[in-house]
């Protein structure tokens, strides 16, 4: 052990040397205060960076560079003999220019707004950002080069000798120094991914054709990159806003800006023979989603040649200690400004402290090849549903040293070999199933073509089943399985039986993403817990398993569903549903009642075949893999959900004949940076007499969870319908207005207000039909009158990952007509957010 350790200190000598230049330390004014946002760069080099509100800094050349110069406005310039290639935790001070005394201009606070030349130049790049880019041209395309990478980082003695590298020191042999931090790190996962972009302003559609695609090797690998690449967002830096994480930061090119940022013009010089001007920004506020970082712009274009962002230490942002973004831009002639390079890195940690572990996300994209104007029929920019091309995936070295439009350094070509040795160690294959157990909610068997879960429903508890114990599994071949059987089976110990269920899909026809599926399911749940009616044979609500309620839950039911549907995908995202199920319903409790009225006397089994239509478009929806289930890459989009359901009579000798129709249309709404909006809009209603076990029930919450699409201060079935309207809305702030409260500053809360109505119907025939005036009988009603509404308040990121909610009941507060109606609720939630 001794020896390996001794021949790992000795690589990482070696890397010390392999960059010829790094320098780091902290800057202080000769008060002893840091000097935040200070130029550092090599003497004759445009190669530099700033410091941060610590005053730190960190800088790494491939040259070997003499000098070091620290400057900043209203400070004598400091230049700095470098003894070492290496020099780390150096500090110097600067000290104010004599002329500076006088002078009004504060360095580290507010810069002023008048006669800031700074701000002339970003009015005069808010005049002319619509003449640059690509948005000048009626067609483009261009060739694009990605490559993903995942590190562990801050790689030190302690971590090497940890337990959990015990027979995995190998993969030690690869570690490196970011550019960017100073931080040593292991590089983990690599993707690589060539592609020809074509896009079309006119008719505003954009079409990535995948040339060749290569990674390190795991069999989940597409996750990872969808993760990537829907954290890092493609994003214009001349729009107002740059989306992160699922957060809208102020770009410093934004109109906004001016009230955000601090900007002083700092430097000038030739870059590519053009002369540019160089502007330092800051944030004027803490807490607030912005940037520090610089750019340089040109004077007569004023179009931006290179910007560097990195994200506020203060940020409201959870699990990222550090976001790092470059771009750089290509000038193709004297008028025409093109993005060339842009890396973003961010570094993933628990805690945001300077020495604390974590991992580095990043992306390199290369751009090149501009091809302008070049006309394509409209059915090319048409995707095919299906696109996967075996062929993209296995391309040999040659294509990737002919389309890299940048090299791989050593540790990069390592990562390859270094995990195919990885995933040949024991230890590591258990820590690898650990993880996928922890996100897919599956447990796998190697030796055999079946995964057991999801391991998350094994416990549940209700008033009728008691505690309830199950036990499932799936057929599991691989992500991309053409086909897939799934089933259960449930034991409650209260009421002494046995649950099952059992469900296939097959995707026959791949183009058109045809899939047939049915199953059967015996169960006993929480019915009318969602307004819009679910497809999923095994599906079952979280209502049917809540353990501790504001209430007593008894309205439960038992189902007997079987169902069998086909489903295609002509165009993408845009799915058509054709299905038929045939259902037994009937109370699972003593205390419920779903009996209705017969000129028989009462039937208190309910008896019904359906079909059904449906129409669901997602516009904007990313999907990951290729088999019969894909999951979603990204969740900012839109669902459009239409349906027709008719129940019949003469098949299956149902009990009533009716039809129904359904419409809900779910929106977020990026809302700059005052947050996301989240919007949800359904309708619906039944022709034909129905009784209770088939109205629709407005979705109550017993529980003290907080769940979208629900009212909280209803119970089940305390209302129901035959015709409905609801909408629901939630705002989160995202700490917009929490970051302006002096003392509730540092804690990063978030905060969310809701609203929430419903309108609807009951007809006197319905009600007549299960009006049966039995002692377990529920009231039937509906909200009628006037609309019923609530409302709320709440508080996010409690200790990073807990939700609170304030819920209030808006009206149908009578005590005598509404004597268990609930004024007021508390519900919460949990969940790892950035």
């Amino acid at each position: 052990m001794k020896t390996k350790l001794v021949l790992i200190f000795f690589f990482f000598g070696l890397l010390s040397i392999a960059a010829q230049t790094k320098v780091s330390g902290y800057i202080f004014d000769e008060y002893k205060e840091p000097v935040s946002f200070a130029n550092v760069l090599f003497k004759g080099s445009t190669q530099g960076t700033i410091t941060d509100e610590n005053g730190k800094f960190y800088l790494e050349s491939d040259e070997t560079w003499s000098n070091l110069i620290v400057s900043f406005i209203g400070y004598e310039t400091l230049d700095v003999p470098l003894a070492k290639r290496v020099n780390y935790d150096l500090n110097f001070t600067l000290k104010e220019e004599a002329s500076a005394l006088d002078q009004v201009l504060i360095v580290t606070g507010k810069q002023s707004k008048k006669n800031n030349p700074a701000i002339d130049l970003l009015r005069k790049i808010w005049e002319n950002k619509r003449s640059n880019g690509l948005k000048q041209f009626k067609q483009y395309q261009y060739d694009k080069y990605e490559k993903v990478e995942f590190d562990i980082n801050t790689i030190d003695s302690s971590l090497i000798k940890s337990k959990l590298f015990r027979g995995m020191e190998f993969v030690f042999d690869q570690v490196d120094t970011s550019n960017v931090t100073g931080k040593t790190y292991l590089p983990m996962f690599i993707n690589e991914a060539v592609s020809t972009v074509y896009g079309d302003n006119i008719i505003n559609k954009e079409k990535n054709d995948l040339k060749g695609n290569k990674n390190s090797g795991f069999s989940d690998n597409q996750i990872i990159i969808d993760f990537v690449d829907d954290l890092y967002n493609d994003f214009n830096v001349y729009d107002n806003y740059l989306k992160f994480f699922d957060k809208s930061f102020v770009s410093p090119l934004s109109k906004t800006g001016i009230n955000t940022y601090n900007y002083v013009l700092s430097d000038s010089s030739f870059i590519d023979n053009k002369w540019c001007y160089n502007i330092i920004y800051y944030p004027r506020r803490k807490n607030e989603l912005t940037f520090k970082g610089d750019f340089w712009v040109a004077d007569t274009t004023y179009a931006i040649k290179e910007i560097n962002l990195q994200a506020s230490k203060s940020a409201n942002i959870n699990w990222v200690k550090d976001i790092y973004i470059e771009q750089e831009f290509e000038v193709l002639n004297d008028s025409l400004f093109l993005v060339k390079r842009d890396y973003m890195m961010s570094d993933f940690a628990f805690s945001k402290k300077e020495k604390s572990r974590g991992v580095y996300g990043k992306r390199t994209t290369l751009y090149n090849n501009y091809v302008f104007d070049k006309e394509k029929d409209k059915k090319f920019y048409d995707v095919e549903v299906y696109n996967f091309d075996k062929d993209v995936y296995d391309r040999d070295d040659t294509f990737w040293s002919e389309n890299r439009l940048e090299s791989l350094n050593k540790d990069e070509q390592g990562v390859y070999k270094m995990l195919d040795t990885l995933k040949t160690v024991k230890k590591f294959k258990r820590l690898y199933n650990l993880g996928s157990i922890l996100t897919s909610g599956y447990i796998e068997f190697n030796s055999l073509p079946l995964d057991y879960g999801p391991i998350f429903s094994t416990f549940g508890f209700n008033e009728v089943e008691g505690l309830r114990l199950r036990a499932g599994g799936r057929t599991y071949f691989g992500k991309n399985d053409l086909w897939r059987l799934e089933g259960f089976m449930a034991y409650g110990f209260r009421d002494d039986k046995v649950k099952y269920g059992i469900s296939g899909k097959w995707l026959v026809d791949k183009k058109s993403r045809l899939i047939i599926s049915g199953g059967n399911r015996r169960d006993v749940e929480q019915i009318g817990a969602s307004l819009t009616t679910s497809s999923d044979v095994l599906g079952r609500s979280l209502a049917s398993s809540s353990v501790v309620g504001t209430s007593t839950n008894d309205k439960l039911t038992s189902i007997n569903l079987t169902s069998l549907a086909v489903e295609a995908e002509p165009w993408r995202n845009v799915i058509f549903r054709l299905g038929g199920n045939y259902r037994t319903l009937q109370s699972a409790s003593p205390t419920f009642s779903l009996d209705y009225n017969t000129p028989d006397g009462l039937e208190s089994e309910i008896k019904q075949f359906e079909s059904s239509l449906s129409m669901s478009y997602f516009p904007k929806r990313k999907m990951t893999g290729f088999g019969v289930e894909r999951l979603n890459a990204n969740d900012d989009y839109a669902r459009l959900f239409a349906q027709i359901t008719r129940g019949d009579k003469a098949i299956f000798d149902g009990d009533f004949n009716y039809t129904k129709l359904q419409f809900s249309y779910i929106q977020p709404w990026q809302i700059g940076g005052f947050g996301r909006l989240t919007t949800t809009v359904e309708a619906g209603k039944t022709f034909g007499e129905v009784p209770l076990g088939l109205l629709s029930v407005i979705p109550g919450n017993q529980s003290y969870f907080s769940i979208y699409n629900t009212f909280s201060q209803l119970d089940f079935y305390e209302f129901v319908s035959d015709t409905y309207g609801s909408v629901h809305l939630e705002h989160n702030f995202n700490g917009r207005l929490f970051s302006r409260i002096p003392f509730l500053r540092k804690l990063n809360l978030r905060e969310i207000v809701s609203f929430r109505g419903v309108i609807g119907e009951l007809s006197d025939e319905n009600f007549a039909l299960s009006n049966t005036g039995l002692p377990n009988s529920i009231p039937l009603a509906a909200p009628s009158k006037k609309p019923y509404y609530e409302y709320g308040f709440g508080i996010g990121n409690i200790f990073k990952v807990f939700r609170i909610d304030f819920n209030f009941r808006g009206n149908y507060l009578n005590e005598v007509e509404y004597p268990d109606a609930r004024k007021f609720g508390v519900t919460g939630s949990f969940g790892f957010n950035f």
